[in-house]
């Protein structure tokens, strides 16, 4: 089968550079075209020998070039426009998440998708990582028996002056829910089997980025799960910049079940397993992680596979999950 043709649009978030060096890696993927409206981005990948801009106008790039698949980087606030010209010229899309920030959004692009019949990938890789595919492998073996109680910690540095000055624009990040707990909320029922049931509440608000009023720093949550288990998080940007992403509190979960608690984290090298009748924890490997899992299943469900490690379905789920408690926390309730 000759290989996929990538347009990618939009690399104003550094994520998108993961698929885009897996896309340069792999034989069955042919970059044809990239581009970026923003002159100030263009500049500075301009030092790049890897990247080349060959438009800086998305519709002209999607009339223009003949591609199979369009990918997308852009700031938040501008994917929905970028998916949904794409679709809707009949291409298949993969993004950054989130996808969108509004339900509104969301509600065109599953349309969009479903009209055309095209598949909607995202770069949700929690799931591609050691500890994660380990975690899952012990819920799903009945380790710890049912899950009755999940807490996990998404805490990220702000790095104001390093991250993205759009973030802070009104209209374009969206909210730190839908940008953080995303990648938990898909986690969470791929890795136990039980769907989420109930969002409960959810809170954002500015702790200490005072010049920019709108912008939602801190998010915290509460949800249930379909056997009634309750899951309750923090992802907000508070973890000092200096420490970075090092902290034990990045991408750590706690899971409670009726025989034991697991814990784990992205910084944590083993699984800790606290197990009933067992008087001290027990440190457990993981197992291999799947890099590029999620780019893995997404070219395969193109091609019209169906036993997938991340589906189109997952994405838009989750994508709306994380919308609707991101609403909860808009409302203040």
């Amino acid at each position: 089968m000759s290989a996929r043709k990538f347009a990618f649009v939009g690399f104003r978030h550094p994520h998108i550079f993961d698929m885009y060096q897996r896309c340069r890696d792999r034989d069955d993927v042919e970059i044809v075209a990239c581009c970026e409206e923003d002159a100030d981005t263009r500049e500075d990948l301009a030092a790049r020998d890897d990247l080349e801009i060959t438009h800086t106008n998305c519709d002209a790039m999607l009339d223009e070039v003949e591609c199979d698949v369009v990918a997308v980087g852009d700031s938040y606030g501008l994917r929905a426009g970028r998916i949904l010209g794409a679709l809707e010229r009949g291409r298949h899309v993969i993004s950054d998440k989130p996808i969108c920030i509004s339900l509104s959004e969301l509600d065109r692009i599953e349309a969009a998708a479903r009209e055309k019949s095209r598949v909607v990938g995202c770069m949700l890789d929690l799931r591609d990582l050691p500890v994660f595919l380990g975690l899952r492998d012990l819920i799903r073996g009945g380790e710890i028996g049912e899950v009755q109680a999940i807490s996990f910690d998404g805490q990220h540095p702000l790095n104001y002056g390093q991250r993205p000055m759009w973030y802070f624009e009104p209209g374009m990040h969206g909210g730190v829910i839908n940008d953080i707990a995303i990648h938990a909320l898909d986690f969470i029922p791929w890795a136990t089997g039980l769907e989420i049931e109930d969002l409960t509440a959810a809170r954002g608000w500015n702790a200490t980025a005072p010049q920019h009023p709108d912008f939602q720093q801190c998010g915290q949550g509460m949800l249930s799960l379909e056997n009634g288990a309750g899951v309750i998080f923090d992802v907000s940007y508070l973890t000092p910049d200096s420490i970075g992403y090092t902290m034990p509190i990045y991408w750590r979960f706690t899971i409670w079940g009726a025989d034991g608690v697991l814990e784990a984290g992205f910084n944590t090298p083993e699984i800790t397993i606290f197990k009933n009748g067992e008087d001290s924890p027990r440190a457990i490997d993981p197992p291999a992680g799947k890099p590029g899992a999620y780019l893995d299943s997404f070219l395969s469900e193109i091609s019209g596979g169906t036993d997938l490690h991340l589906s189109s379905a997952d994405v838009l789920k989750v994508a709306r999950i994380s919308l609707q408690l991101q609403q909860l926390a808009d409302g203040g309730r």
